[in-house]
């Protein structure tokens, strides 16, 4: 059975953001908000953890995991960014945004797409995911929790551990802090802004 932390949505727990990291530094797969929707994450060496991710959601060897990052410094460390998406990305984090980007090879392959060698990467803008990652130190390796089937992510923390009980090893809920629509996502990978997403962000300086 999944663990449930419920955390504050302002000023998260230490003590429960700490315990929770725990989970993620044993190779636990974990459901937490965002600022976009909640999402599905576990450390970028955890293998079992991509493998339960990619079968939860029906996933093939073609998508594109995310990076969630605590900061524009820690995205420099795992993505190429030439001048024009270095500025794109800057103006547009915090946020719920996902860009596509060349990996570095601090990426681990198996994160990457397999011809276009990219992953993507984010900085979110809540409270408890930025929590989360100041406390692990590195990225977490997410995939929004979409279910096969479903039209629109789950949005709370109860039904999500009904739901996924004995396929993740914790539910963290920071009530209705969440957001409810995926991120916008934008390939910048061939130099020129492809927009792959239409979600929360706005697209306007993407056009």
């Amino acid at each position: 059975m999944a663990k449930y932390f419920d955390v504050h949505p302002d000023n998260p727990q230490a003590r429960s953001i700490r315990q929770v990291v725990d989970v993620l530094r044993e190779d636990g797969l974990i459901a937490y908000p965002t600022d976009s929707c909640f999402a599905l994450g576990c450390r970028m060496g955890n293998k079992d953890g991509l493998d339960r991710i990619r079968e939860i959601r029906h996933l093939d060897d073609r998508h594109h995991f995310t990076l969630m990052c605590r900061d524009f410094a820690q995205i420099g460390q795992f993505v190429q960014l030439n001048n024009a998406s270095f500025r794109l990305v800057k103006a547009s984090t915090p946020g719920p945004y996902t860009f596509i980007l060349p990996a570095t090879r601090e990426v681990p392959r198996r994160l990457l797409h397999p011809k276009k060698k990219t992953v993507g990467v984010r900085i979110p803008e809540h409270v408890v995911t930025q929590a989360l990652l100041a406390e692990l130190g590195e990225p977490l390796v997410s995939s929004t929790l979409l279910l096969p089937g479903q039209d629109e992510p789950m949005t709370m923390g109860w039904e999500i551990k009904e739901a996924l009980d004995h396929q993740v090893d914790a539910v963290v809920d920071s009530g209705e802090g969440c957001g409810v629509e995926p991120t916008t996502v934008i390939d910048l990978s061939d130099g020129e802004p492809e927009i792959l997403r239409v979600g929360a962000g706005d697209t306007a300086r993407f056009e």
